[in-house]
């Protein structure tokens, strides 16, 4: 089964309505159209969207739930009542956590944090630990990132006398009236709870939310909307953290998430803690370099998801919080072990899964691929690695040796509900979660072919024509002349790029392929690199992870067209403009859709 094709799609131009926001916004025309492609047309939005000022953030009690929890929180912090910070696993998690911990620390809490071991514990809020939390003296328990579909557990909290403040940002489970079931904690805070006032911006994610609450506090706590100089900037730093999480977790980078991530990326930049200073060195990040989403992206959220994924998220909390640069240097070389151990089992996984699809699966409108070889916090990310090869609905699932139940992990192709798909398979499953992108389930090891067969069926029902060829939509056609470092000023100015706003993409056609050669370490060379010219114009162009497609590269006599985003390489003191390509066609011309 072969690679599935990417059809290119090129944003129509409309040069009179980008002539006109160009001139009533004050930016370029280039910007103008990229802030139309990204449907902001009002001269005023554009500039909330380009300026991205911090005052521009929504008050914090204008959040559903922040102004009674902070109250609570405040009231257990005067009675020396001990709190526990119960925190996700992942990025969005362990950095809300260091953000309530760093913040209520500072105001002389006496608080302490758990994040769940993922294969023991498994996601959310756990039973039994929070009984075990009740008999060791805790008596309000704090929420990061999880606990709103944990209705059980909200209740075990209930029965052994915990306060329970759940913060939280997924999804909402639903009754047969279409109504939310809300679990029965003290306080629930959420950007979607139904309220009189709803919130005006819904997608915050669970570090974002944290940070809201931990504003509200520490305003609660010193009984004004201005805090002390020092608390200030504690909450300027979890601005930072917050920032982390919002990347990481790809909510939407527009609205107050944009402004948190512009402002959260240049404190950590300018001012890292401890922690963060070590990871960035060991993530290879300069020190006077402009931080990115991308950096966070690519370099700063794996190894901090790695913690979770292959050992414990205790070490990325640790490492979040701590004033020890000895500590923060240790956990940072922990971070970076797990992360390479981490690239190693998907690189393996992958190669292994697509030979299953090849061999036994090619002709299934879906993936289900299972092995007892597998990590099982790996999975999610070999799905994703072939949903984007094959273009199909992908579930990976890890069947530990001598367990009587497997984990799965599962991403989707646009406009197919993954979670529906599960929910139809549910008599099949030991549990289920997610949404329409992702989700997670259990399995009997037994059961796996039947659930194959079900799971099959559902997606050629529901998609009879077969999942649609993946689309790449492209911002604009640009000669390579164009590709200026005026070019990279303007672009420059949409940054921080995300969930929402992607990095601009741009077409190259008719373009010649010249001195093409393969690149990596040591003996695995999986990426590629040539030049392109077009008249007299010529540039570097790199494409990641894309070795295998040389030939098809020269197919057409070298002649190609190259959809890319442009980029400044930072190499010995030299800066160059080349290409980042994201996908590439054999031939002068390509076919649009």
């Amino acid at each position: 089964m072969s690679r599935a094709e990417k059809q290119w799609h090129l944003r129509p131009n409309d040069p009179t309505a980008s002539n006109r926001l160009a001139a009533a916004a004050k930016v370029s025309s280039v910007v103008a159209q990229l802030l139309l492609n990204r449907d902001v047309r009002d001269p005023k939005a554009a500039r909330r969207f380009l300026d991205s000022e911090l005052v521009g953030l929504h008050p914090p009690l204008a959040l559903p739930g922040v102004g009674a929890a902070a109250e609570r929180i405040v009231l257990a912090l005067r009675e020396k009542r001990r709190i526990c910070i119960y925190g996700d696993y992942d990025v969005d998690g362990v950095t809300g956590t260091a953000v309530l911990l760093r913040v209520l620390g500072k105001l002389g809490a006496d608080v302490e944090f758990h994040v769940p071991l993922r294969l023991s514990e498994g996601y959310g809020l756990n039973s039994e630990r929070i009984r075990e939390l009740a008999k060791t003296g805790v008596s309000l328990v704090v929420s990061v990132d999880c606990g709103i579909a944990s209705l059980a557990e909200a209740e075990v909290a209930r029965a052994v006398g915990l306060e329970l403040i759940i913060t939280d940002h997924h999804e909402m489970k639903v009754g047969m009236d279409g109504a939310p079931l809300l679990p029965p904690a003290s306080v629930l805070v959420h950007p979607r709870l139904p309220a009189a006032v709803p919130y005006p911006f819904g997608d915050l994610s669970g570090a974002g939310v944290a940070f809201k609450l931990a504003w509200a506090v520490a305003q609660r706590a010193c009984g004004s909307e201005k805090v002390p100089t020092e608390l200030r900037e504690v909450l300027l730093d979890a601005v930072g953290l917050a920032a982390l999480g919002l990347v990481a977790d790809v909510v939407p980078l527009r609205d107050e998430n944009r402004i948190l991530v512009r402002h959260g990326l240049n404190r950590i930049r300018e001012n890292p803690s401890v922690g963060l200073k070590a990871l960035l060195d060991a993530s290879g990040v300069k020190p006077d370099q402009v931080l990115t989403s991308e950096d966070v992206g690519f370099k700063l959220a794996p190894r901090l998801n790695a913690a979770g994924r292959l050992g414990c998220a205790r070490f990325a909390v640790e490492l979040l919080t701590t004033t020890s640069p000895a500590k923060a240097a240790e956990l940072a070389r922990q971070l970076e072990a797990l992360n390479a151990e981490r690239q190693s089992h998907e690189r393996k996984y992958t190669a292994h899964a697509k030979d299953l699809v090849e061999k036994d699966f090619a002709n299934d409108p879906a993936i289900v691929v299972a092995s007892n070889e597998w990590h099982p916090g790996v999975v999610g990310i070999v799905a994703s690695r072939l949903v984007d090869h094959f273009g199909k609905p992908a579930l990976v699932i890890a069947i530990p040796p001598n367990e009587q139940v497997a984990t799965g992990s599962g991403r989707s192709v646009p406009d197919f509900a993954l979670h529906r798909a599960l929910l139809a398979c549910d008599a099949l499953l030991e549990g289920h979660g997610g949404h329409a992108a992702a989700a997670g389930f259990k399995v009997r090891p037994d059961r796996i072919p039947a659930f194959r067969e079900r799971f099959n069926a559902y997606v050629a029902t529901h998609v009879p024509g077969g999942a649609p060829a993946p689309r790449l939509t492209l911002d604009a056609e640009v000669p390579l002349s164009a590709i200026t470092w005026g070019l990279m000023r303007d672009l420059d100015k949409l940054e921080p790029y995300g969930a929402g706003n992607a990095k601009p993409k741009f077409l190259a056609s008719g373009l010649k392929v010249e001195a093409p050669r393969l690149m990596g370490q040591g003996e695995v060379q999986r990426h590629l690199s040539f030049r392109a010219r077009q008249g007299d114009s010529v540039i570097r162009c790199v494409a990641w992870n894309m070795a295998e497609r040389l030939d098809e590269l020269m197919s057409a006599g070298g002649d190609c067209c190259v959809a890319f985003t442009p980029k400044i390489n930072e190499w010995n003191g030299n800066r160059t403009l080349e290409l980042q390509v994201v996908d590439m066609k054999p031939g002068k011309t390509v076919d649009l859709v």
